[in-house]
Parts: C-alpha cells; sequence; structure tokens
C-alpha cells in the first residue's frame, strides 16, 4: 500500500512542477501537456530515486519530502525537455 500512496504523490508533485515550468518557461509551454509530461517525469523521478536510495521510501516525512523533490524534479526536467523538443519540430 506505501508504494501506491508514493506513487501518487509523485505523480501530482510531477504535476504541479510540469505546470509551474510550463508557467515559467513560456518558450517551453506544452499547454495542457505539461500536466501529463510533468506526471511522467514526475512519476519516473520519484520511482528511480526510491529505487537507488531504498530507504527513502516510505510514508514518513523525510521519505514523503524527498519524493516531493525528485518528483518535483524530474517533472520540470522532463516538461523542458518536451518543450524544447516540440520547439525544434516546429523550427522555433
Amino acid at each position: 500500500m506505501p508504494d501506491i500512496i508514493n506513487l501518487i504523490i509523485q505523480l501530482i508533485a510531477g504535476s504541479v512542477a510540469g505546470n509551474a515550468a510550463g508557467d515559467l518557461l513560456k518558450d517551453y509551454d506544452l499547454g495542457p501537456g505539461n500536466m501529463i509530461a510533468g506526471a511522467i517525469g514526475g512519476g519516473g523521478g520519484g520511482q528511480i530515486l526510491s529505487h537507488l536510495i531504498p530507504a527513502l521510501a516510505g510514508l514518513d516525512v523525510s521519505s514523503i519530502v524527498s519524493q516531493l523533490v525528485a518528483a518535483g524534479a524530474g517533472g520540470a526536467i522532463l516538461t523542458v525537455i518536451a518543450g524544447a523538443v516540440k520547439n525544434m519540430r516546429v523550427g522555433k
């Protein structure tokens, strides 16, 4: 059960970070795709961190904060990468 809760936390944090990255960096904005790219990046980043550092996979405060940070970073990074790819495809 904690794995599902951790994944939900990561998806939400990634979505929020993806939207924030799209709003702050207008050149890389994907519109509604910010949330999708952010969720995918957040889930991926959080899961990678949980597998690399197993002590951070839990439901205590330090684990949740580390998952929020990793998922937020992963969501923002994937949103910017997807925005850059989109801009290269349309020739901006």
